[in-house]
């Protein structure tokens, strides 16, 4: 299995010692977080993208390219890029400068976005962004794999002998579709043959199974070539010491605070609330990882029978002060990544992906990973 660290940049009170951190300390934790991922050995970074709510991530392209200015071998990803709101164009261009800058490291991972309040900020009616979802991908999809593109869609003016600048560094980077509660990101992620990356964050483990287990009978009955159907997952909140006893104590209040926060109407989008608010039940049965490094190392094993996927990403618990997180992120490294790696090997990211090699970094073995495995599924 491959690791990814995620934040989504969440800007908010904590909800028992009534801390907040400023906007200029939250960007530099997350460069300095991105850093030590790469030193402790995790295999990707990762920013999400809000545009409501308690959220600092509405300029996640611009954090991701300092990202990248600042490691050299870390792989990077948006969780998620929400597509839906955006130009195509712009989101071409955008994030073919931050593979340029980090000379092929990036994947991005695009979604229709959880958050409703945004959609009428960038006159997306609600109902429409799946739909906005599916032709800016595809707009998206020959952007950055033709040159002179001539289109004409719903919801953005027509095109006429386009070529986006900069070209992505190496052929088109991989996308991955991003999967909350619906059946309908699973769906275009197995029209085009690409990865899924189910969220695993506030519901229980059988509900996200049932879209995997889609995903991947759509992926074979489309033809396409079932060793790159790769699967990702996030978790809820991550807390580690020593005793899954000791991180209860101390992340409970914290984290039952959070989840009556979220639940309250106009917090959240309506039937998306988080389903454990008791943090023995989140332990025992919901996505947190929250316990020991055995307990750790034993939920994300449990999670992977029901899923069987290559990627796991964690969120670290980012109202505590930071060196404490950077330390949860070193055990982690140490003490439970090795056990998960070898109980869960996976071909993703090694010579058997072409994307594998695509990175300076790790060797630019292939000059174009997309038509390698287009080539393979024709």
């Amino acid at each position: 299995m491959r690791f990814q660290v995620l934040d989504i940049l969440p800007h908010l009170t904590n909800p028992v010692t009534g801390r907040e951190i400023r906007p200029d300390e939250r960007f530099a934790q997350a460069l300095t977080s991105a850093r030590y991922a790469e030193q402790f050995g995790y295999d990707a970074v990762a920013l999400g993208e809000r545009h409501a709510g308690a959220f600092l991530s509405s300029g996640v392209g611009v954090l991701l390219g300092a990202i990248a200015a600042t490691t050299s071998r870390v792989r990077i990803q948006t969780g998620v890029s929400v597509l839906s709101i955006h130009d195509p164009l712009r989101a071409a261009e955008d994030y073919a400068t931050v593979d340029q800058l980090s000379r092929g490291r990036l994947e991005l991972v695009i979604g229709k976005g959880n958050e409703l309040r945004q959609l009428p900020m960038f006159n997306i009616e609600n109902g429409e962004q799946w739909d906005a979802l599916a032709e800016k991908y595809g707009l998206l999809r020959r952007l950055w794999r033709e040159e002179n593109v001539t289109w004409q869609g719903r919801f953005r003016g027509p095109l006429d002998g386009v070529t986006s600048l900069p070209r992505p560094y190496a052929g088109a980077p991989r996308i991955w579709h991003g999967s909350a509660t619906t059946l309908t990101s699973a769906e275009l992620a197995a029209e085009w043959g690409d990865p899924l990356f189910s969220a695993n964050a506030i519901q229980p483990r059988d509900n996200y199974t049932v879209l995997i287990d889609h995903y991947r009978q759509r992926y074979a009955e489309r033809g396409h070539d079932p060793r790159f159907a790769y699967v990702a997952a996030g978790a809820g909140f991550l807390y580690l010491a020593d005793t899954t006893q000791q991180a209860r104590e101390a992340f409970g209040p914290t984290y039952e605070r959070i989840v009556a926060y979220f639940n309250q109407p106009g917090n959240h989008t309506p039937g998306n609330e988080m389903t454990f608010s008791d943090i023995d039940d989140a332990i025992a049965r919901g996505p947190v990882l929250v316990g020991s490094p055995q307990q750790i190392a034993e939920k994300i094993l449990w999670f992977h029978e029901g899923f069987g996927h290559d990627l796991q990403s964690f969120s670290l618990p980012t109202m505590i002060p930071h060196e404490q997180q950077l330390t949860m992120l070193e055990r982690l490294a140490a003490e439970v990544l090795p056990v998960v790696r070898k109980a869960a090997p996976t071909t993703l990211w090694s010579d058997a992906d072409p994307y594998g090699g695509r990175p300076a970094a790790h060797g630019r073995t292939v000059a174009d990973a997309a038509a390698e495995i287009e080539k393979a599924t024709s």
